[in-house]
Formats: C-alpha cells, structure tokens, sequence
C-alpha cells in the first residue's frame, strides 16, 4: 500500500514539473540565431543561408516561450512545403516539427511526426527518445486525470 501512495505523488509531481529530457533554448539563442539569419541574408551562400535558419528552426522549437515555439512550427511547415531538401533535411525537419507540437502540448501531431521520422531512420535515438517521452505524456496524462479527480 505504501509503494502505491509513493506511485500516486511521484506521478502528480511530475505531472506538474513535466520532467523530460529535450533541451530547452533561452531568448538569448534564439536572438543570437536570428542575427545569424539576418546576416546571413545579406549575400551568403544558399547553403549558408539554410543552415542559419535550420539553427533558428532549432532554438525557436526548443524555446521556454510559446509564441517562439509556434513560429519555429510555422518555419519548418513552410520550409516543408517547399522543394529541394534532401531526405536527411526532411528527417531533420520532421524532427524538429514533432519537437516543437511535442512542447506546444499537441502529443498526438508529435508521435505522427516523429514516427514519419522513424520509418525513414528506425534506429535514430533522438528520434526514440521523443517518442518514449510523447507517449510518457500521453500516459501520465491520462494517469494523471484520474488522480486529480480524486482532490476536486
């Protein structure tokens, strides 16, 4: 009895903290990225160019502010959309796409993302550990409602 009282408040302690192992990008990075773009606009070469905003994509997707992380999205749907990328691109791009519906709350958009990834690289870790976390979230979230129905 006592192991299941300790399974009920560990699982409402991490409801509330939302412990997970994916990086979280401050406003300093994201500033320091989008410089980067900006100068990299300024004649750089395609290549140069993709890569900066790859790195925006990047920060903005991991960022603590939500707004950042809905442009991240945008960015990458759009990127997407558009031709050219090579497979491994789109890997990275559906990847960081999952990455950010994963931190906009959106668990079901995630694991679609992140499982398009994992039929193109099945062993990707990165790849792996977003899905173990989506679907941790997902049971803790369903977990965690029955038991804060008992305290309202």
């Amino acid at each position: 009895m006592e192991a299941k009282i300790g399974k009920f408040f560990e699982s409402v302690g991490d409801f509330f903290t939302g412990g997970d192992q994916i990086p979280w990008c401050d406003s300093d990075i994201v500033a320091g990225c989008e410089r980067e773009v900006a100068d990299a606009e300024k004649g750089s070469s395609d290549e140069l160019k993709s890569e900066c905003i790859m790195r925006l994509s990047w920060a903005l997707v991991h960022s603590k502010r939500a707004e950042d992380v809905q442009r991240g999205i945008a960015m990458l749907e759009a990127s997407l959309a558009g031709s050219g990328s090579s497979p491994l691109q789109v890997r990275e791009k559906l990847y960081l796409l999952a990455v950010g519906y994963y931190r906009s709350g959106d668990y079901s958009r995630s694991r679609e993302l992140v499982e398009r990834c994992l039929e193109v690289a099945p062993d990707w870790r990165q790849a792996l550990s977003l899905k173990k976390a989506i679907e941790d979230k997902i049971k803790k979230g369903n977990l965690n409602s029955k038991y804060l129905s008992i305290f309202i």
